[in-house]
């Protein structure tokens, strides 16, 4: 009776977000009228949409969601981690039922829009327009998550724990629906900044908008195959570095931004330690590995920095390929795509500040050896809510993902050696896959393997997601269907 119960609290929840994730899906129509001759393939997606629609209708109908029951352990996330699964079925139904990809390019290419990779198997400069908008589009939604759009469009009352299972570490507010609102405003008055600017600047307006939106979100998927090196401009370039700049940055942080208070946000521990990280290697790659291979200096840095905030950023844009990059240059590319980006922002990867963490826990210890036994000591970071004391507890769960994000990213890079990768393509496109960068050397393909894709597939949910969602959703699943199990032997 009592998995029963909490399966019908699950059930209910999916019901509202197969509505919202029906919407979403509805929304790549509008391009139709700049483009009406891509009308032809309208129907791929009113059909997904609008079944999706109705069946959390009927859902939402017959099993209501009481606002009254808190969720118990694990089922937030079975919920957030059911309901993302469905959106990227949904999702990767336009590209199937039009015959554009088969069922595992289809996934593919949905998983790596909403998880904001940008790792794509579609040949975008023969692409439809609708097509593409599509892309950005889960880019916009898997950036801010389908959680906070349900609680914005709705109300706080679905709660706060499954607010942070899909990566909001952080309340602006007191109020969660007055936070959420206020993450969405942020996030879509920088998207509409970035494509006046990109406009200006002589991009295209559908560039622009689906530029403006992968590089906020993170995300990546560009509309051409040369992807922001096709504008061969430095002004695109600047613009797109500040877009992913403000895309891997905490969006607690955003706050302390719009209200001026400046000199707080530069002193935000994970904000220092990404401008100290770029601060070192951005310059060491740009003098030892591209001033030689591009002619000059001034190339060799500007291409250093754009490719490597973009690795670290997670976002994936490109100006160039890495054929022709040494040893050096990727093996910077493979530890900044683990590294990752901000904490309760749109990017992947470790996160900036759990690696922070491990580095200052470092210097706590040698610290600690030398000091008095007597001396009592409290470790203390900066976070966007002020001065943060850090405990064992804090410690022990940020070396616990790092060990299960390594572990996770050995098996994977094993796979692909499995299949007769290189060891430094394997490192580098599993590294992009985990933590949802999106940039490639030519794994990833539409002559890639299923295996390839479906171990990418993985990998970016667990980027993007995080392990311990995804490990607790499985886990509590199981219990429940082995309660049913015990039930009905009685």
């Amino acid at each position: 009776m009592k998995s029963k119960l909490s399966n019908n609290i699950i059930i209910s929840y999916i019901g509202v977000f197969l509505i919202i994730i029906g919407v979403i899906n509805l929304i790549p129509l509008l391009v139709l009228v700049a483009y009406p001759e891509e009308f032809i393939y309208g129907k791929y997606f009113f059909i997904p949409g609008v079944l999706s629609m109705i069946l959390g209708l009927i859902i939402k109908k017959i099993i209501p969601i009481n606002k009254n029951k808190k969720l118990s352990v694990g089922e937030d996330a079975v919920i957030v981690t059911l309901t993302w699964i469905l959106a990227i079925f949904i999702s990767a139904m336009p590209f199937y039922l039009s015959d554009m990809l088969n069922f595992t390019q289809s996934i593919f290419e949905a998983v790596s829009g909403w998880t904001t990779t940008g790792l794509s198997v579609v040949d975008v400069d023969n692409c439809p327009k609708i097509y593409l908008i599509h892309r950005s589009i889960m880019n916009f939604f898997g950036g801010v998550g389908i959680v906070l759009v349900m609680v914005s469009a709705l109300s706080a009352t679905f709660g706060m724990s499954l607010y942070n299972c899909e990566g909001h570490l952080d309340n602006l507010l007191p109020n969660l629906l007055k936070s959420s609102r206020l993450i969405l405003s942020i996030y879509s008055g920088y998207v509409i900044s970035g494509i006046v600017l990109y406009c200006i600047f002589g991009m295209p307006l559908f560039d622009a908008i689906n530029n403006s939106i992968a590089a906020l979100s993170t995300g990546g998927f560009g509309v051409r195959s040369e992807s922001i090196g096709a504008y061969n401009s430095f002004s695109i370039e600047l613009v797109t570095i500040i877009l992913m700049l403000l895309g891997t940055t905490n969006f607690a942080a955003h706050l302390l931004l719009i209200k001026g208070k400046f000199k707080k946000f530069f002193q935000l521990g994970e904000i220092k330690f990404m401008f100290f990280i770029l601060g070192i290697c951005v310059p060491l790659v740009g003098f030892f590995s591209l001033s030689y291979l591009y002619g000059n200096v001034y190339i060799g840095l500007r291409r250093s920095m754009f490719e490597l905030i973009s690795a670290l950023t997670t976002t994936g844009f490109s100006t160039v390929t890495y054929n022709d990059w040494n040893g050096f240059a990727i093996f910077i590319m493979i530890i900044l795509m683990i590294i990752g980006g901000g904490a309760g922002s749109t990017a992947g990867g470790i996160k900036l500040y759990r690696v922070y963490i491990l580095c200052r826990n470092c210097i706590w210890n040698i610290k600690s050896k030398f000091a008095s036994p007597h001396l009592v000591n409290e470790d203390y970071v900066y976070k966007p809510e002020g001065k943060v004391y850090i405990k064992d507890s804090d410690r022990k769960d940020i070396s616990n993902y790092a060990f299960m994000y390594m572990t996770i990213y050995v098996i994977g890079v094993s796979i692909m050696l499995l299949n007769n990768y290189s060891l430094q393509d394997s490192l580098f496109e599993f590294a992009s896959a985990l933590g949802t960068v999106g940039l490639s050397v030519g794994v990833t393909s539409p002559m890639a393997p299923a295996i390839i894709l479906w171990t990418e597939i993985f990998a970016m949910l667990f980027g993007r997601l995080e392990i311990w969602v995804i490990i607790i959703a499985v886990i509590k699943i199981l219990n429940n269907m082995k309660r049913e199990k015990i039930e009905y032997n009685f």
